[in-house]
């Protein structure tokens, strides 16, 4: 089975030093074109700060955010595991993993970007602002740019496995897996959203240590139901975990 999740707006801080970026070494060496068209645009951008803010939609107080773009070539290079921070990923809180389920994570986890398309866990990336909604000056719309790209490796690299689809709707139309299933997040029958993060990031962790590979939409909620989530499926391919306390 494998696990989509997206990226987060926040990223943490790179360090002093290390290797920068090797593209080769990502995930999905095939997308290494689409990649670096992103990437060259991106650091091109950046050179004019007053620009990047507005095509990224920062504000002036995050031009940071900016410098940070320009030395993506350059800049120490780390897992995206530790890259991505906020709610879903500290709910996941895969530093604190064990080894069994740090592996599983490493073959099971994908996480969509709007500057590599996707990358796994542990691909070592610099730190980075560049969301889905963007577009570039050259490539256009990224979701437009990754969908094309996308298509083919990730259709091949899934195949007939079970796809538990946790990105938001903007990275979800990066790719559209044929074997997905969703999940909603309910607290009294209303969907939340701040707590939707973080319980995907939990539902995630108890699959990676339990190690359960479902190979279907109603094995998953019967595995999920042994986890102790409350879960229904409503209609094929959509999951509603219902959460009591927030």
């Amino acid at each position: 089975m494998l696990i989509l999740l997206p990226p987060s707006e926040g990223k943490a801080d790179a360090p002093r030093r290390g290797n920068p970026l090797d593209l080769d070494r990502l995930t999905l060496p095939v997308l290494r074109e689409a990649r670096q068209a992103v990437l060259d645009d991106l650091v091109k951008l950046s050179a004019d700060p007053a620009g990047a803010i507005e095509t990224l939609g920062l504000g002036a107080g995050q031009a940071g955010e900016v410098e940070r773009n320009a030395r993506l070539e350059t800049a120490p290079a780390v897992p995206a595991g530790k890259v991505y921070t906020g709610v879903l990923y500290d709910a996941l809180g895969l530093g604190t993993l064990d080894a069994a389920a740090k592996r599983r994570a490493a073959r099971q986890l994908l996480v969509f970007s709007g500057l590599w398309g996707v990358v796994g866990i542990g691909d070592r990336i610099p730190p980075y602002r560049c969301s889905i909604g963007v577009r570039l000056p050259s490539v256009g719309p990224l979701a437009a740019h990754w969908r094309r790209a996308l298509a083919a490796p990730l259709d091949e690299l899934a195949g007939d496995e079970l796809v538990l689809d946790l990105r938001s709707s903007a990275y979800a139309a990066m790719w559209a897996p044929r074997n997905a299933v969703t999940v909603r997040v309910l607290h009294g029958g209303k969907v939340v959203s701040h707590f939707n993060k973080a319980t995907k990031g939990r539902i995630v962790r108890a699959l990676l240590t339990c190690g359960a590979r479902p190979r279907t939409a109603v094995r998953l909620t019967e595995t999920l139901r042994e986890l102790g989530h409350r879960v229904e499926e409503l209609r094929p391919g959509q999951l509603d975990v219902h959460v009591e306390q927030l």
